[in-house]
C-alpha cells in the first residue's frame, strides 16, 4: 500500500485513497512507532477500504460527520470487526455506530494523539481532528481550498459553520498546518485564513 502514502513525518504516516461517486478522500493516520492506525470516513468502496485497514492496521473507524457520501462502507467496516466513532449530534444519521466523540477530546493512536475539535455547520455534528505535535488537520467537509463546506443540505447552517471555521481553527492554528479535506486536494490555514471575509460577504 506504499502507493497510498499522502504525507509523513518521523512520528506519523498518512495514507489516502479516493473513493465513490463523490470521489471523497479516506485517510489512515498510522503510528510509526507502534503501527497502529486509524481511519477517517468509511465513505465507499468497503473492499478496498477493508484491504486498507489490514494491511496498515487499522484498529477504529472515525466520522467526521454523518452525510451519506460518508458513511456508505460503515456497516461494512462494522461487521468485520472495527468500532465506529461520530459526534452524537450526527448519530443518527448512521443505523449503527459503536462510540461517540466527544468535542475538545485526544484520541490515541498508538503513541499519537488526535484531537476531537467540534465545528458544526455542515452537519450539526461535523468533527475536525488535529494531529497533535504535527501541523495535520482532517478536516472533513468543514474547510476547503476556496472556502467552506456547503450549507444548502438539511442541518446546515453557513452563519454556524463560518464561527466554527474563524473561532476553533483559522484562530487557533499555525499558518503552516495542512489541512486534508473530505474531498479535493490539501490546503494550509494560512492559504485560506486572509479569505474569510471574502467568504462571509458571498455567502457560502
Amino acid at each position: 500500500m506504499s502507493d497510498t502514502l499522502h504525507w509523513s513525518d518521523e512520528r506519523a504516516e498518512i495514507h489516502k485513497v479516493v473513493v465513490g461517486p463523490m470521489d471523497n478522500n479516506v485517510f489512515v493516520l498510522r503510528c510509526r512507532q507502534t503501527g497502529d492506525a486509524v481511519l477517517l470516513d468509511a465513505a465507499n468502496e468497503h473492499e478496498r477500504l477493508l484491504d486498507l485497514c489490514r494491511t496498515l492496521n487499522v484498529r477504529t473507524v472515525l466520522e467526521t460527520h454523518g452525510h451519506w457520501d460518508h458513511i456508505q462502507a460503515v456497516p461494512a467496516v462494522r461487521d468485520a470487526g472495527y468500532k465506529v466513532g461520530i459526534t452524537a449530534e450526527d448519530s443518527d444519521m448512521l443505523d449503527a455506530y459503536d462510540f461517540v466523540l466527544e468535542p475538545d477530546s485526544l484520541l490515541s493512536v498508538g503513541e499519537l494523539r488526535l484531537r476531537t475539535i467540534f465545528t458544526p455547520g455542515h452537519t450539526p455534528g461535523s468533527m475536525c481532528f488535529k494531529l497533535e505535535g504535527s501541523p495535520v488537520l482532517f478536516s472533513g467537509d468543514t474547510l476547503f481550498p476556496g472556502g467552506v463546506g456547503n450549507t444548502s443540505f438539511p442541518g446546515g447552517d453557513f452563519d454556524t459553520i463560518m464561527r466554527s471555521v474563524s473561532d476553533q481553527l483559522f484562530a487557533t492554528l499555525d499558518a503552516d498546518t495542512v489541512v486534508l479535506p473530505g474531498h479535493g486536494d490539501d490546503t494550509t490555514i494560512g492559504a485560506e485564513r486572509p479569505h474569510l471575509q471574502e467568504w462571509v460577504d458571498r455567502g457560502w
